[in-house]
């Protein structure tokens, strides 16, 4: 955790970034970079009866860590996707909560 899915960046984009990226979002949450997971999506958009290309955006799953956290993660994300070509992006977080996710049947919140 956190846990990233991508959709509309190519993959090839995301392997090469994925490194660096790892590394700023892990000193932004001061986490491990081990505690991280990208997921590359490999969709097909419609619009108007026809495929179209699949707008970039990215989907944060994560323990909440407030809002200045929030903030520095999606401007890291942002600044090294657009650095890599992405021209325009969105970013969304998903919040779980620690006491309503488990880890091989026990909750986070008794694993400390």
């Amino acid at each position: 955790m956190p846990q990233l899915t991508v959709r509309g960046i190519p993959l090839e984009t995301m392997m090469e970034m994925s490194h660096p990226l790892i590394n700023e979002l892990a000193e932004v949450c001061a986490c491990g970079k081990d505690n991280f997971t990208v997921d590359c999506l490999q969709t097909t958009s419609v619009y108007g009866g026809l495929t179209a290309d699949t707008f970039p955006f990215v989907e944060v799953a994560w323990f909440d860590r407030g809002r200045e956290v929030r903030d520095r993660f999606a401007e890291v994300i942002a600044r090294r996707l657009m650095e890599g070509g992405i021209a325009e992006l969105e970013i969304a977080f998903k919040v779980y909560k620690e006491d309503e996710y488990y880890i091989n049947g026990r909750s986070c919140s008794e694993m400390e």
